[in-house]
């Protein structure tokens, strides 16, 4: 592997299995991305198992000047080793996780016999996959490193969450999503993609708040959860249409939407979020939604405060046999996270906190 001092940034992307194609070491750098190759509850499209390998591939395309957070990679990210029996799992239960859902379309119930066994085995192998990946995340962070996740879907980030919570108390979470995310056991999978937040407020005493950002398709019990849980607040993408049109600046709903967090945030990503423009492959596409700069601008705003990001998870990027356009447009956006991230974790000398 290169080292720093032999690598050009402003050279051809190296393709060495890494984002970004750093040459950084996890031992040597100050934020360490692990991988969760895993969507087996996706409830409608598919693919984003394969985003950690596809984003990686599109990631080697990015130049690394950052205005906002000029020379902050220079302290390093680095590509933990992916598990890809994580991958080979999701193969095998993904079979059976479309059997529920089609039981279910049919009219059928969780609790009839053709399917709850394999309502348990999925739950069960979902559990094992969060714990792995918390064990994953609980070590890099123990040896003072900055972790991020890739998904997979956005059941995945659940052990980091757990993770980055434990560590760091009265953490709040500043979600992006075209969804709340709050319902629970979504089609009867304890994990699903679509309960990772009701699983979050209900299991991580360390998670003091959340704030929703974009969220336009969501149930009617998920807006009962959101309105009476105190910890929840929900800037829907109503709601932000509503103050724009009003006469209200981007910058100045970001500064609303910030003065709703604690000093540490944790950011999780679900890339539907986005305009659907930036997103086609998606699994839960959503018309409306955010601008990509608008969020750029939004986590900028954020780490302009002085508040402090101590975790982040990029999900739900579905990579297309026919177009690169997911993997890149992910790929920039895991840039814009890790420089960012990096930055709020540096003192007034540039020194990690």
């Amino acid at each position: 592997m290169a080292h720093i001092a032999d690598f050009d940034p402003d050279d051809v992307g190296l393709d060495n299995g890494n984002y970004f194609g750093m040459p950084f070491t996890p031992d040597e750098a100050d934020l360490v991305l692990i991988s969760a190759p895993w969507e087996v509850t996706a409830s409608y499209g598919g693919g984003a198992a394969y985003a950690p390998d596809a984003i990686i591939e599109a990631s080697t395309q990015l130049d690394f000047y950052e205005a906002f957070a000029p020379d902050e990679w220079k302290r390093g990210i680095a590509t933990a080793e992916i598990d890809y029996s994580i991958q080979d799992l999701n193969m095998v239960l993904r079979d059976d996780a479309r059997r529920v859902m089609e039981h279910l379309e049919h009219g059928g119930k969780t609790t009839d016999e053709s399917v709850r066994r394999k309502i348990e085995r999925i739950n069960n192998a979902s559990a094992d996959i969060n714990a792995r990946l918390y064990t994953q995340a609980a070590e890099w962070l123990d040896r003072g490193k900055i972790v991020g996740m890739v998904g997979g879907d956005h059941s995945t980030p659940y052990g980091l969450i757990q993770a980055v919570s434990q560590r760091f108390p009265q953490t709040g979470i500043l979600h992006f999503d075209a969804h709340c995310d709050l319902r629970e056991a979504y089609e009867g999978f304890r994990f699903s993609h679509a309960s990772i937040m009701y699983n979050v407020l209900h299991d991580l005493p360390g998670v003091s708040g959340l704030v929703q950002v974009g969220v336009r398709d969501y149930c009617s019990a998920e807006a009962r959860r959101a309105a009476e849980d105190p910890r929840v607040t929900l800037f829907s993408d109503r709601r932000l249409c509503e103050k724009r049109f009003s006469g209200s600046s981007w910058t100045q709903i970001c500064t609303e939407i910030a003065e709703r967090l604690p000093e540490q945030v944790y950011i999780s990503f679900d890339i539907d979020a986005l305009q659907p423009q930036y997103c086609p492959g998606t699994g839960t596409p959503v018309p409306g939604g955010l601008d990509f700069n608008e969020a750029v601008h939004l986590i900028e705003c954020v780490a302009g405060t002085g508040r402090r990001i101590v975790g982040f998870d990029l999900s739900e990027v579905a990579p297309s046999k026919e177009s690169q356009w997911d993997a890149n447009v992910g790929a920039r956006m895991l840039w814009k996270l890790c420089v960012t991230t990096l930055k709020t974790n540096s003192n007034a000398n540039g020194n990690r906190l």
